[in-house]
C-alpha cells in the first residue's frame, strides 16, 4: 500500500514539473495532479495495453517510435478524465509523457536513495551471508 502512494505521490510530483516544463500542460492544483497520477495509471494499465497491441504493426514499421504516440494518446486521455489536467497541442502531448518518465524516474530513485517505500532496510552490498548464518 505504501508502495502505491509513493508511486501515485512521485506520478504527482512529476505532473507538476511538467506543468512547468511543458507547454500545453497545465495542472490546476496538486490535488488535480493527484487524481491525474491516479488516472495515469488506470489508463496506462488498462487502455494502453490494447492500443500498444493494436499498434504493434506501425511500431515495428518504425522502429519503435510509434510507441510514443501511444503514449501521448494515454496522457491525453488521462487528462480527459479529470478536471483541472488539461493538455493542448500535439507537441504537448508527446513531449510530456517522455519528460514526466523522467522526472518519475529521479523522484523514484531519491526517495528509494533516502530508505522510503522500502519495506526491508538497505544492506550493505559488500555484506556475504554464509549458509549457515542467520
Amino acid at each position: 500500500m505504501l508502495g502505491f502512494f509513493l508511486t501515485t505521490l512521485t506520478t504527482a510530483l512529476g505532473l507538476l514539473v511538467v506543468d512547468l516544463v511543458v507547454p500545453g500542460v497545465s495542472i490546476a492544483t496538486f490535488p488535480a495532479a493527484l487524481l491525474a497520477a491516479v488516472s495515469l495509471g488506470f489508463v496506462n494499465g488498462s487502455i494502453k495495453p490494447v492500443l500498444s497491441v493494436l499498434s504493434l504493426p506501425i511500431n515495428f514499421l518504425t522502429l519503435g517510435l510509434f510507441s510514443l504516440v501511444v503514449n501521448g494518446v494515454c496522457f491525453w486521455l488521462a487528462s480527459l478524465l479529470v478536471p483541472g489536467f488539461a493538455v493542448h497541442g500535439l507537441l504537448a502531448m508527446i513531449l510530456a509523457p517522455v519528460i514526466l518518465s523522467f522526472a518519475s524516474t529521479f523522484l523514484n530513485n531519491y526517495f528509494a536513495e533516502k530508505g522510503m517505500g522500502q519495506s526491508l532496510p538497505k544492506t550493505n552490498s559488500n555484506t556475504v551471508i554464509e549458509a549457515g548464518e542467520r
